[in-house]
């Protein structure tokens, strides 16, 4: 039975390819559905294959010795996720789990492997989203070990805008608990910053909607990681 997953041609992964090697794509493609809140797959699990998300949101995240939950990043339409281990040929090195209902499309690894090993542009493409995702995971660790959780929230709502295609406002596509820990810290000192970001007149929430009112001054605060105004409680 022959398949069809027209969204694939959007995927950027599969950008430039032939109508006849998208049709090959579809072919190995599996759609997979979760509830919210399903498991994907745990760290540790088999890397049999990676995902794209079709629709809902899939969250990528490792536990600590302590218990204690870091989100690595947060997938949404036509992201892929799970790749790595398919040319690393180890298992997945951490937890995927739903965060809304999804529908997902999965690709075997060896069926993937193959079509790569007679379609060198698919390679191309490949080598490509893990480039990125090599450099999204450098800055999220220069974030991360060098700048003041203020700079790090100044450097996402910046690059949230940017990714969002849009001067303002900016929507949070997660809770702000899930920001927290995305960010390394906790909510209690994402409220506090971005009440006293408010107050300076950087930035206006309301829900998960915020508006930049003064991206220059962002800017600064996110390139210098300077957060004096913010006083010392702010760690």
């Amino acid at each position: 039975m022959e398949k069809n997953f027209p969204f694939i041609a959007n995927v950027p992964v599969f950008s430039g390819l032939s109508k006849s090697n998208l049709k090959e794509i579809e072919n190995i493609a599996v759609e997979k559905k979760f509830d919210r809140n399903e498991m994907i797959f745990f760290e540790g699990d088999e890397g049999n294959g990676f995902y794209v998300v079709v629709n809902g949101q899939v969250k990528i995240y490792k536990v600590s010795m302590d218990g204690k939950e870091k989100i690595l990043h947060i997938f949404g339409p036509g992201e892929p996720f799970g790749e790595v281990p398919v040319f690393t040929g180890k298992n997945f090195p951490a937890n995927a789990l739903a965060l809304s209902k999804c529908k997902l499309v999965f690709f075997p690894k060896k069926s993937f492997i193959e079509l790569i090993s007679r379609n060198p542009s698919l390679a191309m493409g490949m080598l490509g989203v893990l480039s990125m995702r090599l450099r999204e995971f450098t800055v999220q660790i220069e974030h991360l070990a060098l700048k003041e959780v203020p700079a790090r929230i100044a450097s996402y709502l910046l690059y949230t805008s940017e990714e969002q295609e849009v001067s303002n406002p900016v929507e949070l596509e997660i809770s702000k608990g899930q920001l927290a820990s995305l960010l390394g810290t906790i909510p209690e000192t994402l409220s506090r910053i971005f009440s006293k970001m408010s107050s300076q007149g950087l930035i206006e929430v309301a829900g998960r909607t915020i508006w930049l009112l003064d991206r220059p001054g962002l800017e600064a605060l996110a390139e210098s990681g300077k957060i004096s105004a913010f006083g010392t409680d702010v760690k």
